[in-house]
Parts: C-alpha cells; structure tokens; sequence
C-alpha cells in the first residue's frame, strides 16, 4: 500500500514538499474507528511509549520507596529539551536511590533546548548524561533495578529484568509476539519493539480507559497519566506540542511524540487511542499531523500550536505547513 500524503510545505504559490504517512484512530477493544495508510506495517514506537515504560516503575513499588511524585513519574515519561530543571530533577532522582549521573546508560548529547545549549556554552561546561532527554526514563529504570535487589550495570540490555519487565508490559497491551525479529535499540539504548500503528493506537486507548487492565495495573496507569498532566512542562519543553497541550487541556488529551516522525496519544473521555507515522521521519510533519487530529477532536484546542506558518529568517511568512486533503478528509468524516 503506498501512503497518501498527510502534510505539504509549500513556498509562495508552489507545493514544495509533502509528508506522506499513516495513521491509525482506535478503541481500546481495537474497533478501528479512522485509518489512513497502511496501518498494519510494523513500526518501532520509539519514545511515544515512554509511559508505558514507566508502568513497571510504579508497579514494582519503587516509585513511592524511594518518593517519587508527579514531577518524577512525569520525567520518567518524558523528551525533555534538557533545561536546569530537567537535568537537576534527574540527578536527584538518582540521588535519592544512592547514585550519580555515572550510573546512567543512556549516553549524552547536547540538550534539545538552545537556552540549555546557550548556558552551557556560557558556562563553559559540556553536555553530560542528564541532559538527554530520556535521562529522567533511564533514572526510573535504575530505580526499578534497586528496588527489586537487580545488577545496576547493564540494566538496558534486554535480558535484564528492567527491560523484560517492560517486554512483558508492551507483550500484554499489545497482544504481539514481539520477539527478536522486530526489536531495535532506541537512542538511548533500551530495546524497542515495533508493531503497528492499530495496535499502537488501541494499547494508548487501553492506559486511559483501563480496558482490560487489572487493578492494580489500571491504578498506576492512572498515576502516571495524571503525573504528565500535572508536570506537562518536564514531559517536553517550553513551546513544545505535548507541553502546550496538555498543559490546556489536562485529562482531555495525552500525546507523547517520538523519534523518526512518530507520534501516539489518547483522548480519554472519548476511549480513543491514536497513532501515526510520517514516512520521512520528520518532526514537522507528525506534529502537524497530530495537531490536526487534536484540533478535529477537541475544537477548544485549536490555536494552542501554529504550526501552519513558515517564516525567512527575517520572520516574514513565506509559505504554509498545511494539512492535506486526505487528511483533511479523513478528519471531516471522523465520527467519535
């Protein structure tokens, strides 16, 4: 199946480019209530399920041992743009299990926001582990590890019991195999494991209806889902989708983006789970996607992010990032 085009670019009068990609709009008992694309491809999730990963960290107990709150649980879900606060509450939440920024796994670049990368610079310091953005998932993960009496080495290899814990979480939700034939390493190192965007759409409309979930499982989804709405600014960033979002519309919608033009979230009064994937990896155009579908849904969001405006660097509107027709289409027909 080839794709349709979901976002264009143009410049002037001219389409300059276009995104094309899938998109899937589920309930959690996997009635496919929108689909555009191929939406049985396997796709690698990537950071989009930062908060399933977290399930375990509330779980096992290790969250409220070692008394971490909503600022902590929202971290350990987040990308966040590695601000003063961002690195600060991961080396504290390592602090509070006994270890330092060394115990990380994930690896370091440069924070995602340029005031963090202004400041270092200004301060002449280099960017360390605690600016990744995935650092407050690999905290809570070493967490889990000391908690349950595990190696604290090596916790991101996928035979440790951290990863197969989560393998076991993505297992049920998802109803895949999931074995090695569709697993690849994140960016941070974890394993990541891909399936397809139906699935990926149902298992979100799953964390915030509970459907299927046990008690006890169904409780900590609720955790962390009302961690990332009462803490949307360490989930992403100043400016960033998520963030604003959520920040407006707590408990209406979750979104949680990730790498390679990904993007996964859920509206939950309505049990819906959604999932999309542009097929060229870029940001622009799954944030444009996954705006569109927000605002279709909850019309009160519209507004929140423009998105639609590309500007010379002098700031002069030169152009549009614009929802396509079959997309645009798609989303008129939209029944909830």
């Amino acid at each position: 199946m080839t794709n349709p085009i979901l976002i264009e670019v143009t410049r002037g009068p001219l389409l300059e480019s276009f995104h094309t990609g899938a998109i899937a709009v589920v309930r959690a008992d996997g009635d496919i209530v929108m689909a555009l694309g191929d939406i049985t491809r396997d796709v690698f999730p990537r950071s989009s399920i930062k908060a399933l990963q977290c399930i375990p960290l509330v779980e096992t107990g290790a969250a409220d041992k070692f008394g971490f709150g909503d600022a902590e649980l929202a971290l350990a879900c987040a990308s966040h743009t590695g601000t003063t606060r961002h690195a600060a509450l991961a080396s504290d939440m390592l602090s509070a299990i006994g270890l330092d920024e060394s115990a990380l796994g994930c690896g370091a670049h440069l924070p995602l926001s340029m005031a963090a990368v202004k400041e270092l610079w200004s301060s002449g310091r280099e960017p360390g582990q605690l600016h990744n953005n995935c650092s407050g998932k690999h905290a809570g993960m070493l967490a889990t590890a000391k908690h349950c009496g595990e190696a604290l080495t090596d916790y991101w290899e996928p035979t440790h019991p951290v990863q197969r814990r989560v393998h076991d979480v993505m297992l049920e939700l998802s109803g895949c195999e999931l074995g090695e034939d569709v697993m690849g390493r994140d960016g941070c190192a974890v394993p990541n494991w891909a399936m397809p965007l139906q699935v990926m759409a149902a298992m979100f409309a799953k964390v915030v209806t509970g459907h299927g979930f046990g008690s006890a499982r169904a409780k900590a989804a609720e955790r962390i889902l009302h961690a990332c709405w009462a803490e949307p600014n360490l989930i992403a960033g100043k400016g960033r989708a998520d963030s604003v979002v959520m920040r407006a519309l707590p408990g209406r919608i979750f979104m949680k983006t990730g790498a390679e033009g990904v993007y996964c979230g859920a509206f939950p009064e309505f049990g819906l789970g959604f999932a999309l994937k542009i097929d060229d990896g870029l940001t622009r155009a799954s944030a444009g996607a996954a705006i569109a579908l927000i605002e279709a849904v909850l019309p009160e969001s519209k507004g929140l992010m423009n998105r639609s405006v590309l500007k010379s660097w002098r700031g002069d509107e030169v152009g549009q990032i614009r929802t396509a027709p079959a997309l645009g289409d798609a989303l008129a027909k939209l029944k909830l």
